[in-house]
């Protein structure tokens, strides 16, 4: 069954969730599917998301939510843990990765406040396992002055996210950017509708091989950053 079947079956508390997310949610979680797993997610709601966690990634998976809210407490269950604290609280942070270690997934549904989003982003992100997938739900409010966002500006988690594209692309930069730790650590950036999904992982060296091979002296090198690719040559 999938994510989506499930949330549209899903009978345990009241979980709200905007429809155009699944598609991205099944795209980058389905690889820890009955896996043991580790999910943080911010904010609990009613408590619904939670037990949509624990039902889609199945009897190995732990889920861990984080709020604010003393009363979300009384969610807690086998395979959901609660934590009461600020989300942009270092110590609570580390309080809980203590306790359950790099987190596998990490959703950010909290409060959507612009500086609390990049507070823990920066935080949580680089103490992930090394192929994590890290979430930021309901971007829509980075446009939105009351959360701290606004078009432009730079206070806003997209603004900042737009940085971070160039971050991830450093090695290309002819030293323009130093290659950071979130260069060498990050597979990709996707956005999508008011979300924005970071998947981490290493990659070997860059190469750019020409397959077949060919002969030698038809080609060229031309330098196009760190390393060389190899190009027809002009003809004589």
């Amino acid at each position: 069954m999938s994510l989506f079947s499930q949330f549209l079956n899903h009978k345990g508390r009241p979980v709200q969730k905007w429809k155009h997310y699944f598609p991205a949610y099944e795209s980058h979680f389905a690889r820890f599917v009955s896996r043991p797993v580790t999910i943080f997610e911010i904010g609990c709601g009613e408590g619904g998301s939670l037990q949509l966690w624990k039902q889609y990634f199945g009897p190995r998976a732990q889920v861990v939510g984080l709020d604010i809210r003393e009363s979300c407490a009384a969610y807690q269950e086998d395979q959901i843990a609660i934590r009461i604290g600020h989300q942009a609280d270092p110590q609570f942070l580390d309080l809980v990765l203590a306790e359950f270690g790099r987190p596998d997934i990490v959703i950010d549904d909290g409060g959507h406040i612009m500086t609390e989003i990049t507070a823990t982003f920066l935080h949580l992100y680089q103490r992930m396992s090394a192929a994590g997938v890290y979430l930021v739900e309901d971007l829509h409010t980075a446009y939105w002055p009351e959360f701290g966002g606004g078009i432009g500006n730079p206070a806003s988690f997209i603004e900042f996210a737009k940085t971070l594209i160039d971050q991830m692309h450093a090695e290309w930069t002819r030293g323009a950017l130093t290659v950071s730790g979130f260069t060498a650590e990050t597979l990709s950036m996707h956005f999508y509708d008011s979300l924005l999904v970071f998947e981490r992982g290493r990659t070997p060296k860059k190469t750019a091989p020409t397959i077949p091979r060919r002969t030698p002296a038809r080609y060229k090198a031309h330098d196009i950053g760190p390393g060389t690719v190899t190009k027809p040559a002009d003809p004589a």
